[in-house]
């Protein structure tokens, strides 16, 4: 397996159970970010689809389909990603169904809220860095490895489309 297979799978697997990322636009506020909640369909990735308002800052941006930005921190902070690709409002009927939950549900009155916006994000490209402790690599320099040389391993520019 090479590296970028192994830190794209681990991506995937990390941000289907952490699910929160910054997102931002690139031509908006700077690019400025804020918190969402990334929610897949496929463990294999595809489309991102996040749920929210349509009072969002985010939503009054998007008058049509945009380049973005979305950064990942896994919770353990072993594996961090910098995502570039397209979004969109796309209030798909079978992607509100098949990702609708008791999470989503409280924020909206049903799955037909005339609030409710549902963005895609098309991810596009990747940079993926998996991180090790400095305890991790302290350790591994006693012994006479290069930490750096190592590192390079742990890093992965890949195409996720």
């Amino acid at each position: 397996m090479s590296k970028e297979t192994d830190l794209t799978a681990k991506f995937w697997r990390a941000l289907k159970t952490d699910r929160t990322v910054m997102l931002g636009l690139r031509d908006v506020e700077g690019g400025h970010s804020q918190p969402m909640t990334a929610l897949m369909e496929s463990e294999q990735g595809g489309p991102l689809w996040i749920f929210t308002s349509a009072d969002c800052d985010m939503v009054a941006a998007l008058d049509r389909e945009r380049d973005a930005v979305m950064h990942f921190s896994s919770k353990g902070h072993d594996l961090f990603a910098e995502i570039d690709g397209r979004l969109r409002i796309d209030n798909d009927r079978q992607a509100i169904d098949g990702l609708w939950s008791p999470f989503v549900a409280a924020w909206f009155t049903g799955k037909t809220d005339p609030t409710l916006r549902l963005l895609r994000f098309d991810p596009e490209h990747a940079r993926i860095w998996r991180n090790e402790s400095s305890l991790f690599a302290g350790m591994k320099l006693m012994l006479g490895h290069d930490p750096k040389r190592d590192y390079r391993d742990k890093v992965a520019e890949v195409s996720l489309h």
